[in-house]
């Protein structure tokens, strides 16, 4: 995503979601389908794309949704709630969830600020997680997924921070 999004002529997806996100035989995370993707001018002085939304529901920025202002950091936040997605197995979306559980985002932002993150997490998971690795990487979910967007990470140091965690993992090890 840093790749696309750093580029000379850089693309803002404006679709990254799971079914978005293709797997290597290695393992290696590809981004597919680019039908609605933009692309920006890294050289001017515009600071966004002022366009008609497109995207899915659960994934969209809810700035760009209100003001029709497209930027990379759209797809930051894009990104946050798929991180959160995949940690938690949770749709974006859940309506067949108790009222207070159905928007996964802000079931997330409450349980990261009441310290409930363990509890957040895919029980699948549960038993190979260090749970600093796992604070970090929800915390890096929930920068991404901020309502402003003047408060999220751009995507290189959103690149940068997973390189950082991975790091810390492959030192400590999975659990501790």
């Amino acid at each position: 995503m840093a790749r696309i999004v750093e580029a000379k002529k850089p693309i803002i997806h404006r679709d990254v979601k799971s079914s978005n996100i293709l797997l290597t035989e290695s393992m290696r995370a590809k981004v597919a389908d680019f039908g609605f993707a933009r692309l920006g001018d890294q050289d001017s002085d515009k600071t966004h794309i002022s366009t008609k939304v497109k995207g899915t529901v659960g994934y969209l920025d809810p700035e760009y949704m209100k003001t029709y202002q497209l930027t990379p950091k759209s797809d930051v936040y894009s990104f946050g709630v798929l991180l959160l997605e995949i940690m938690t197995c949770r749709r974006p979306l859940e309506l067949n969830r108790h009222v207070d559980e159905r928007v996964t985002l802000r079931w997330a932002f409450r349980n990261y600020n009441e310290g409930n993150v363990a509890e957040m997490l895919d029980p699948l998971m549960n038993e190979a997680v260090n749970e600093e690795i796992l604070l970090k990487m929800f915390g890096l979910a929930i920068d991404c997924a901020g309502p402003m967007r003047s408060d999220r990470p751009d995507m290189k140091t959103v690149g940068e921070q997973l390189w950082g965690i991975r790091m810390d993992y492959l030192r400590r090890g999975r659990r501790q």
